[in-house]
Formats: C-alpha cells, sequence, structure tokens
C-alpha cells in the first residue's frame, strides 16, 4: 500500500463491525452550495467558459447534483462536463461555441494511477517536461486551489442532516466508524468538527488518502467484509462497496432525512444481527437507482 493511507492503515479497530461515511450531500446538505457558489464560478472562469455560463451551470447541476457521476471526484467531474456535456448542450451549439481543449489535463485524469487532488497535481507538474502540458496542469491546479478557498469562505454553519446525530450516536459502542470521502480532508475536518460530530469517527480520509475504493480495501484487511458497510448518497460510494465486495446503504438525494431515519430505525439494526445483505439491500440499491439518471434532458434519445 502506498504511504498516503498510511493514517489509515495505522487505525486500530475497536469493533468487529464498521460503517463507513461519505460525507458531502451525506451528512451535510453542502453539496449544493459547494457546487454553484464555489466549483460552478470557477470552472467557468478558470477554463474559459464565460460565453456559455449558463450552458454550463446546467452541466455542473447535472453531472454533479443530479445524475449518476453525483459525488465523483471533482476532475472526473470536469472532464465530463468539458469533453461531453458542455459539446451536446443546445445552447453551445446553438452559439457555435468552440468548447477548449484540455488534452493534457484529460489524459491526467484518465490515467489510472493518477492521485486525483491537489498533491497529485504538483506531483505531475513537477515531473512534466512538456511546457504547454505543464502550464495547462498548473491552470487546474490555480482552479482546484481557488475552490477550496472559496468552500473555506462560502461554505459555513451547513447543519447534518436529520437524524445523522442520533445515528452516529446509535453506532458508536457497537461499531467503528470512518469518512471516506473525495473531499479534501482538511474541509472534512473542519466540517466535522464544526458541528461536532468528529468525536464519531476514528479517521477522517479524503481525497489525499486515495480513492474511496482504496480506503476501504485497507479496511478490508482489518474487518471482515461481512461487518463493513458503506454509506453514500452517490454511484461512487455504491461502486467503491462493490469493488470491496461490502455492503452498501444508500442517502437518497432529495430524501435524505427519510434515508437517515430508516437507518436509524431499522436498517443498522439489520446490519448488526447480520439481516442486512440480500433481499434489503437490494430494495435499498432499487430505490436508489431511480433517483439519478444516466444522460441530462437534452441527451435523451
Amino acid at each position: 500500500m502506498s504511504d498516503h493511507t498510511k493514517e489509515l492503515r495505522e487505525m486500530k479497530p475497536t469493533s468487529d463491525y464498521l460503517v463507513a461515511i461519505d460525507s458531502d450531500g451525506c451528512v451535510f446538505d453542502a453539496m449544493g452550495i459547494k457546487q454553484r457558489e464555489c466549483f460552478c464560478p470557477m470552472l467557468i472562469a478558470h477554463f474559459g467558459l464565460q460565453p456559455v455560463a449558463e450552458a454550463a451551470r446546467d452541466c455542473k447541476d447535472f453531472a454533479d447534483l443530479f445524475s449518476k457521476t453525483r459525488g465523483a471526484n471533482r476532475h472526473k467531474t470536469a472532464v465530463r462536463i468539458l469533453t461531453e456535456l458542455l459539446p451536446s448542450h443546445p445552447m453551445v451549439k446553438e452559439r457555435g461555441f468552440d468548447v477548449p481543449n484540455y488534452p493534457h489535463y484529460v489524459q491526467w485524469v484518465n490515467e489510472p494511477d493518477s492521485l486525483l487532488s491537489d498533491a497529485g497535481l504538483k506531483k505531475a507538474i513537477a515531473e512534466e517536461r512538456r511546457e504547454e502540458a505543464r502550464k495547462e496542469l498548473e491552470m487546474v491546479l490555480k482552479w482546484s486551489q481557488r475552490v477550496n478557498e472559496m468552500v473555506a469562505e462560502v461554505v459555513k454553519n451547513v447543519p447534518p442532516f436529520p437524524y445523522v446525530r442520533e445515528s452516529l450516536e446509535k453506532i458508536e459502542g457497537t461499531a467503528d466508524i470512518i469518512v471516506c470521502s473525495s473531499t479534501p480532508t482538511e474541509a472534512l475536518k473542519r466540517e466535522w468538527a464544526e458541528h461536532g460530530v468528529a468525536k464519531y469517527v476514528k479517521v477522517i480520509a479524503g481525497q489525499e488518502m486515495g480513492k474511496k475504493e482504496e480506503h476501504l480495501a485497507v479496511m478490508c484487511e482489518k474487518y471482515d467484509k461481512d461487518k463493513i458497510i458503506m454509506m453514500g448518497d452517490a454511484p461512487g460510494d455504491m461502486k467503491a462497496a462493490k469493488k470491496n465486495d461490502v455492503m452498501f446503504y444508500a442517502i437518497n438525494p432529495g430524501a435524505e432525512a427519510m434515508s437517515w431515519k430508516r437507518f436509524h430505525d431499522e436498517a443498522f439494526d439489520k446490519f448488526m444481527a447480520g439481516e442486512y445483505a440480500g433481499q434489503y439491500e437490494q430494495m435499498v440499491i432499487d430505490e436508489f437507482d431511480e433517483y439519478l439518471p444516466e444522460n441530462p434532458p437534452w441527451m435523451a434519445v
């Protein structure tokens, strides 16, 4: 295992059971404000999308909030917008706008070994000998850093969803908890501390510690797979769980309070009793799948 997972690898279990929980959009109702007030304005400014700003906002909303790429890493989503969603948008076509190409950025994002974080970008820049590629990645790094600054400035006093605190209190003492997120760790620690819920978790793992599937892979070395459950609001959370053959519980976008209440009232008890996997989990997943479409309305066949 690479060194960025060190804190996870050194974690000592205090229970046989583990609950891994995503943060943005799952615990905190922060996704909308982060995407619309921080990520999107800076995406438009840094990537030269001012002439089709309205279309860029449509694409950002869909990609990050209302589709199956909800909750994905910022770089994966930015590439989806630039190469797929925005070129197909009616406004872009009507205006004959050529969406700028960022081939070196796209290549870096699609490299399977890339660590998709500011640290990963800095490493790629340091190793890049082509001036054009280096400048492109430096621009992306400035965008990512500015987004982080804006999140720190703008996203404050956003409390956990109803039944989150009650659920954490119920889990504590019978199962270990970690945060398993693709958000920068500094932002995660600030948010969990601000609302007094950091005390419930053993490790807060953000993007610097690798992908969510990597976080869970480390946990699978410490706990039996049938005693681990991942909670999340995005398909990427479910994918990370299934890649590691652990259970998944969905926090449905737009129905977060209901989802947390159901977890508190029945799903966690089923998990602890060994009755969650199978029919009950499939019911949760089938319901979740209906909330998020694959393609936007303008790409509907």
